[in-house]
């Protein structure tokens, strides 16, 4: 099994990886299937119109999570990694005013009117998952030539209808044709090889990823990653105001990390310091994350906070802190990271907050248990004390937005994998729940979980708040 560090940590923008992101990057495979892909073209005949349609959780919480924005910058050429947040808004403007599309990069122009040809359509779920949208690319006689289902599954990953048939055929959400030394699809073979071989959890994956890439091509890879959440967080810290959306909810990263550093200055005694800076780290990312700020997914936008708190607690409070350590413990959870996309979800849509929050802490957990000089089984035990303790979590966004409860979550998020690390490194490794049975437990909750709890705001808070 192969899941890259760099599909886990994608660098895009916010609000969300499988609202924002995803339907960002189908729009531009849609523009790419337009213009080279092979369906049947009639003679003389060219698309002149682009339509686009969001269903399922797309179409409920789409606005608040900037859903149709994203679809316009994708037919305008944009990708999650290359566009310039502070321009985004510029860019949507213009085509809003011209009905025309004319994709960054390319010689083709379409019509386009994102009042008419983009459709929020709640009453037509697809099938395939609840992150569904379509396209459509029609003449100058508006007949239909071309139309293209895509699914954004989660963490900015984005299948066609057929591929998303073909990964349900095969049970299998990994890389494909991509094999490796360390093939692990579970926390159980995961320890296996890690015993036969000697080496850490960082070390397997590490391999795995240079049989793909150069050692030098992976650390500046890594490097980036962390450049891009270290920049979020100081972006963070150094905003203010109200965050975009209508909820009026004001940032409180700046002002609360201007109350911490006075009392980190008059040295005064705070036994609880450690959990105010790893708090106000996660909030920091994810006040940028929702107003549509750069971001790195770890493993989406929704929880895009929790794994870099803890790298910044992980550099603040101990002093062995290095570069080197910083990329094992990406590459650490990583690999955990992997085996719960694998094997349950890391999508709201699918399982609720449980696999957004939770998988992210699980991963932080891991990450900082790996530095900190865990070894493999007490590393995995990490991983699952984080999970079980968010199992069940559901995903009830209110007005769809990412702001309420999603901030103060992962910084929650990020003291239970702090919390999760020092249990783990204290004990010998050995413990009472395997990591694949929470694993386990997540995907058989999110089956079992009402619809209205999964990112729909249709339940929990997103309708409870409102009447308090």
């Amino acid at each position: 099994m192969f899941l890259s560090v760099f599909d886990l940590f994608k660098i895009g923008i916010g609000p969300s990886s499988s609202h924002t992101m995803g339907p960002m990057t189908a729009a531009v495979r849609f523009l790419d299937e337009v213009e080279n892909g092979d369906w049947p073209r009639p003679s003389g005949v060219k698309v002149e119109r682009i339509g686009a349609s969001l269903h399922g959780s797309l179409a409920y919480t789409g606005i608040g999570h900037g859903t149709d924005r994203a679809v316009v910058l994708g037919l305008a050429g944009q990708t999650p990694q290359t566009v310039d947040p502070d321009k985004a808004d510029e860019i949507v403007a213009e085509i809003t005013a011209s009905k025309q599309i004319r994709p960054q990069g390319r010689s083709s122009s379409y019509r386009f009117d994102p009042a008419k040809d983009l459709v929020l359509d709640k009453k037509t779920p697809l099938t395939g998952h609840a992150n569904g949208m379509a396209f459509y690319a029609y003449d100058s006689a508006d007949r239909l030539l071309l139309k293209r289902i895509y699914y954004s599954i989660g963490g900015g990953f984005v299948v066609s209808e057929e591929e998303l048939q073909r990964m349900k055929t095969k049970g299998s959400v990994t890389t494909e044709g991509k094999k490796v030394p360390h093939p692990f699809k579970n926390a159980v073979e995961m320890l296996k090889m890690a015993e036969k071989s000697g080496l850490s959890i960082a070390e397997m994956k590490r391999i795995n990823e240079e049989t793909h890439m150069s050692r030098e091509k992976l650390d500046a890879g890594l490097d980036a990653v962390w450049d891009a959440m270290r920049g979020c967080i100081d972006r963070g810290l150094s905003q203010e105001g109200i965050m975009p959306g209508g909820l009026k909810v004001r940032r409180r990263a700046r002002q609360l990390h201007d109350k911490l550093q006075e009392q980190w200055q008059q040295n005064r005694p705070n036994p609880l310091l450690a959990n105010d800076w790893l708090s106000i780290y996660a909030m920091a990312v994810n006040e940028e994350n929702a107003a549509g700020g750069r971001v790195v997914t770890a493993p989406t936008n929704g929880a895009a906070g929790v794994v870099p708190a803890v790298m910044r607690y992980w550099l603040h409070f101990h002093p062995e802190a290095d570069q080197a350590s910083i990329r094992d413990f990406l590459l650490t959870a990583a690999a955990i990271g992997g085996i719960i996309k694998s094997n349950a979800s890391i999508s709201g849509a699918e399982v609720g907050c449980q696999g957004e929050v939770g998988s992210a802490s699980a991963m932080a957990a891991a990450g900082l248990c790996a530095v900190m000089g865990g070894n493999p089984e007490q590393v995995e035990n990490a991983a699952e004390i984080a999970l079980e303790h968010h199992l069940g979590m559901t995903c009830d966004p209110v007005a769809g937005l990412v702001q309420v409860p999603c901030i103060e979550r992962n910084a929650l998020g990020a003291v239970k994998a702090v919390t999760a690390a020092s249990l783990a490194i204290k004990g010998d490794g050995k413990h009472f729940v395997p990591l694949d049975a929470a694993i386990e437990t997540m995907r058989q909750t999110g089956l079992d979980m009402n619809e209205k709890y999964k990112e729909t705001s249709l339940g929990g808070l997103a309708v409870n708040v409102v009447e308090c």
